[in-house]
């Protein structure tokens, strides 16, 4: 991962929203989850919401699929394993998994 889509992800998780939506998506990995559904645990317009999830896709923490008329959004794990390995490994240091402390 270069710094320049660190950076990316990091600056679309400094927004609570989105960062809450990345919980979201987190905690129901590996199954998708409708936009409309998503929508419904927070009180923000649709297309604010569009927006959120978009600005996680670009980030690479996001992915989308068109299933018939309806936008299904899921967690991108590795690209959120690679946010985390840039900060661990990269900024860090740390070069041993992080389940090798549990």
């Amino acid at each position: 991962m270069t710094s320049s889509n660190a950076r990316a992800g990091f600056a679309a998780l400094s927004h609570p929203v989105r960062l809450s939506l990345f919980r979201e998506l987190a905690a129901r990995a590996p199954y998708g989850v409708s936009a409309g559904e998503l929508a419904t645990g927070f009180e923000v317009p649709p297309s604010t919401m569009t927006g959120h999830l978009k600005a996680l896709e670009q980030a690479g923490l996001v992915l989308v699929q068109k299933k018939s008329r309806f936008m299904i959004y899921f967690l991108n794990t590795e690209g959120a394993h690679s946010l985390v390995r840039y900060l661990s490994e990269d900024c860090l240091g740390l070069t041993q998994t992080l389940t090798e402390d549990v």
